[in-house]
C-alpha cells in the first residue's frame, strides 16, 4: 500500500534549496532540472544509486538467511525512504517512540514495531485508539518490567484490538531490558494476564555488548542473543500467535541471524537494522558486516555534505561553513573527500579543516564531506536533495526527501 509521502511547498525554510525552487512542491523537484551548484552551502545530499545498492544487498542477504527486516525508521524519519523499504519487502517499520509510531501510522505503515517501552499513559491510550480505528494496523511494543505491563494494561483494555507486547531482555552492562531470564518470565506472565495486551515474543538490542568487531565482542553478542532464545523457549504464547524474535541493529545483524534464524520455523525472526539504507563513511563503514563478513558486496555511503571555504586565517587552516547544526559529530567528525586534510573540530556553524601541505584550497571552494552516523545526520534537515552521482562535476538533483523530525 502506498504511503502518504509529505509533499510540502518549498521555500526559505528548506535549508540550502535555491530560490528558483521556492513555490514548487517537493514532488516537482525531479522535473525542475536543478543542479547541485545552484544550492547554497552547507547542504546534505542523498545518493540514489547507493541507496538502491544498499537496499538490494541487505534484502537479498536477509532472504537468503530466512529472516525478515523491520528497518529502523528513526534513522531517517522520511516516509519516502520508508516506502522504498516496504517496496523491497520490509516486514515492518521500527521506531523508537510512540510519537514516531504515530508518524508512521499516519503515513500509512500497517505494521509498526516500537523498539522501546511506552511508559507515557496518554501515548499508550492513543495507541489503543489507533488500533481500534484500523483493522489492518498492527503495533508491537516492548516492556522490561511488570510495572510497564501494568501501565499499558490500564491504558489499552480492548481484547478485540490488542496491543502486541514483546518482553525486552537485556543484560548486565546493556541498555534497557530485563536483566534476567527469570524476570522476563514474570513479565510475560503479566502480559498474558492483561485483557488488552497480547504476548507476542521476545526482543532486545545487542549493540552495547559489542563495541567493535573483535572476537571478544562477537562472543559477547552471541552469548546475549542466546538468552533471547532461552527466554523464548520458556514462554507460552496465545493460540494463533506466531511469536516474534527480534534483535540485529546495524552492527551485528549477521550475528542475530546466525543465532536466531535456526528458530525461523517456529517464530518470525525480525532484524531491525536501520542504518544500512544510508550507511556512512565513518562508524558503520567500520562496524557493518556487509561485505567480507557476509560474503556480499559492501555497502556504500548514500549521504554526503557539501561545505564552502569561508576563511583561511592561518597557513594550513580553512574554515568551512558547515557546523554542528548541519552535520553529525557524535560518532566521528566529517571526513574531507575532495581535498587532502582532516576536520579537527566543529562549532555551531563552522568546521576546522586542517589541510595537507600542497593541497589547493581557496576561498569559495566547495568541499565534499563524508559523514558518520546517519541517525544524527538526517535530523538536521527537513528537505534533502536526492542526487544522481556525487562524483560528477555538477550532480543532477533528481528528487528530494522530506523528513518528519
Amino acid at each position: 500500500m502506498p504511503l502518504r509521502i509529505p509533499n510540502p511547498v518549498l521555500g526559505p525554510w528548506a535549508k540550502a534549496f535555491p530560490a528558483r525552487s521556492h513555490g514548487l512542491r517537493l514532488s516537482d523537484v525531479p522535473a525542475a532540472g536543478l543542479r547541485l551548484s545552484e544550492f547554497s552551502t552547507p547542504v546534505m545530499t542523498v545518493h540514489e544509486d547507493a541507496l538502491a545498492h544498499n537496499e538490494r544487498v541487505v534484502f537479498d542477504w536477509a532472504a537468503a538467511q530466512g529472516v525478515v527486516m523491520a528497518p529502523h525508521g528513526k534513522t531517517t524519519m522520511a516516509p519516502a525512504l520508508w516506502q522504498r523499504l516496504l517496496d523491497d519487502g520490509a516486514w515492518a517499520i521500527t521506531v523508537a517512540t510512540a510519537w514516531q509510531a504515530s508518524v508512521a501510522i499516519d503515513a500509512g505503515v500497517s505494521r509498526v514495531l516500537i523498539a522501546n517501552a511506552v511508559t507515557d499513559a496518554a501515548a499508550a491510550a492513543r495507541l489503543g485508539e489507533q488500533l481500534a480505528a484500523s483493522a489492518d494496523l498492527q503495533v508491537l511494543t516492548w516492556v522490561d518490567a511488570v510495572d510497564s505491563v501494568e501501565l499499558l494494561a490500564r491504558a489499552v483494555t480492548d481484547p478485540q484490538h490488542p496491543l502486541d507486547v514483546l518482553v525486552e531482555l537485556g543484560g548486565i552492562g546493556g541498555r534497557t531490558g530485563a536483566r534476567t531470564i527469570e524476570e522476563g518470565e514474570r513479565i510475560a506472565q503479566a502480559i498474558s494476564a492483561a485483557p488488552g495486551l497480547r504476548l507476542a515474543g521476545v526482543g532486545g538490542y545487542e549493540g552495547p555488548f559489542g563495541p567493535d568487531r573483535s572476537e571478544n565482542s562477537v562472543r559477547a553478542v552471541d552469548a546475549y542473543l542466546s538468552t533471547i532464545v532461552e527466554l523464548h523457549h520458556r514462554l507460552s504464547y496465545p493460540a494463533g500467535v506466531r511469536p516474534v524474535l527480534t534483535a540485529g541493529g546495524s552492527s551485528f545483524p549477521d550475528r542475530a541471524a546466525a543465532v536466531l534464524a535456526p528458530l525461523r520455523d517456529e517464530a518470525e525472526i525480525v532484524l531491525r537494522s536501520g542504518a544500512f539504507q544510508i550507511h556512512d563513511d565513518g562508524f558503520y563503514s567500520r562496524m557493518s558486516p556487509f561485505g567480507q563478513v557476509t560474503g556480499t558486496a559492501p555497502l556504500r555511503s548514500a549521504m554526503h555534505a557539501w561545505a564552502r571555504v569561508v576563511s583561511q586565517p592561518e597557513d594550513g587552516l580553512a574554515l568551512l561553513d558547515a557546523g554542528r547544526r548541519d552535520v553529525p559529530f557524535d560518532l566521528g567528525l566529517p571526513i574531507p573527500q575532495t581535498v587532502e586534510g582532516e576536520i579537527t573540530a566543529l562549532n555551531d556553524q563552522h568546521a576546522f579543516l586542517k589541510f595537507a601541505p600542497g593541497a589547493q584550497v581557496h576561498l569559495g571552494d566547495v568541499v565534499r564531506l563524508g559523514l558518520s552516523h546517519p541517525c544524527t545526520a538526517f535530523d538536521k534537515w527537513r528537505a534533502i536533495p536526492l542526487i544522481d552521482d556525487p562524483d560528477a562535476d555538477d550532480p543532477r538533483v533528481i528528487g528530494a526527501v522530506a523528513t518528519c523530525f
